[in-house]
């Protein structure tokens, strides 16, 4: 019996793979030092109304000013500077 093959598919059988524009990065206007705890108006620009962190999809941070903002967060709620 024949094998069934798949005409639309690639040799290593995923789909066709379209050519894409990368995004462009948003730019970020402050230092990684600017990230405190303290700095609320800052932090307030990164939480939704509801109090919840925005992910870096969204932020379009690196990583590692991304953990730093979480943690500042959730160092300004435990102070109760944040809600």
């Amino acid at each position: 019996m024949p094998r069934k093959t798949h005409k639309d598919k690639n040799k290593r059988g995923q789909r066709p793979t379209e050519n894409r524009t990368p995004r462009p990065k948003p730019k970020i206007d402050f230092t990684e030092d600017a990230l405190d705890f303290k700095n609320t108006n800052l932090l307030r620009q990164y939480v939704t109304d509801q109090g919840r962190i925005l992910p870096r999809k969204y932020t379009g941070m690196p990583a590692h000013y991304q953990r730093r903002l979480t943690t500042a967060i959730k160092r300004a709620r435990q102070m109760l500077l944040m809600k």
